[in-house]
């Protein structure tokens, strides 16, 4: 190796070690700054809130991927137990809006439960555990609403989609809530010590006595209640149950932004702070293109594009 070489690599460990700790943040102050110089009434206090709310039930669901990733798993489900939600919603409503949320967050922790045992008491790997819910859970959500969308009338349970506090929406601090909690499972708590430890080395962890597996089923629980709630704020806010449409894709959006929020593919670390600012990006870039006239397919070809950039740089760190 040459000494030019051997100079290099220092700092370039230290440009792949910011970039994943900071990066999205600079990312998300650069994309204001465009949209504020070069997009026509973006600064409008109506507009900040249309974004704030739209990226509230991926921060939602994001939180809970972090929570998995960072046990090295993988949630793909996420956007089904969604539409599970969606489609439980309707059914249980007569009961009162509170029953109709109990029993469509109930649902999403058996879901968290049936991916967790398959991935912690059989060993199954977490992205063929979750695919299967995945594939079925929508299957399951279109099944539960006989294929139809339905409208939803409840004044008191739209209220949750379209309501505020002053003046802040609801949904954007329901989104708040869950992240403050998240930060301080993750940062205060044993069970959260535990969840990284378990990612960053299973076998010794293992070794030292920790619940491993009861680590990996409570992440998996806790994705699927998060994305059970997201489900019913989006339901909520569309005013209506479409479980065809619900969720759709979210397990994209929700990686996307653990990932460049610096949670790590291979666990061992959860970022709370940077993913809910990964979700923020994700928004602010769909909302740019969107704004620009560009087609949605454009949007996720730019998501994916961010993950190939942010796991290139997380891979660089790791192999220092």
């Amino acid at each position: 190796m040459s000494s030019a070489t051997l100079t290099r690599s220092p700092d370039r460990a230290k440009v792949t070690a910011w970039l994943q700790n900071y990066g999205v943040y600079l990312a998300v102050v650069v994309l204001l700054l465009f949209n504020v110089f070069f997009t026509e009434n973006f600064l409008s206090a109506a507009n900040f809130r249309t974004q704030l709310v739209q990226a509230s039930p991926v921060c939602i669901v994001a939180l809970g991927m972090a929570l998995v990733i960072g046990t090295e798993g993988i949630d793909l489900s996420v956007g089904s137990v969604m539409a599970i939600a969606a489609a439980l919603i309707p059914l249980y409503l007569g009961a009162g809006p509170l029953t109709a949320i109990i029993v469509a967050v109930i649902a999403g922790v058996v879901s968290g439960l049936f991916s967790g045992y398959l991935v912690a008491y059989l060993g199954i790997q977490p992205i063929i555990a979750t695919l299967a819910l995945l594939v079925g859970g929508r299957g399951l959500a279109l099944v539960i609403a006989h294929g139809q969308l339905v409208q939803v009338r409840n004044q008191d349970f739209l209220e949750l989609g379209t309501g505020d506090v002053l003046g802040v929406p609801i949904m954007v601090i329901v989104a708040g809530v869950l992240a403050v909690l998240a930060g301080l499972v993750v940062q205060r708590t044993t069970f959260g010590r535990h969840l990284v430890a378990v990612g960053g080395n299973r076998s010794a962890s293992t070794l030292a006595g920790l619940p491993v597996k009861r680590v990996l089923v409570s992440v998996y629980v806790i994705s699927g209640a998060l994305a059970a709630i997201a489900g019913v704020l989006a339901t909520s806010r569309l005013g209506a149950s479409d479980p065809s449409d619900v969720g759709l894709l979210m397990e994209l959006s929700a990686i996307t932004a653990v990932v460049v929020g610096g949670t790590p593919l291979t666990g061992g670390r959860v970022r709370v702070l940077g993913t809910v600012f990964g979700a923020l990006l994700m928004q602010l870039v769909q909302a740019t293109l969107i704004k620009h006239n560009l087609p949605d397919s454009t949007a996720q070809m730019v998501q994916a594009a961010i993950i190939v950039v942010a796991v290139y740089v997380a891979r660089e760190r790791s192999s220092k």
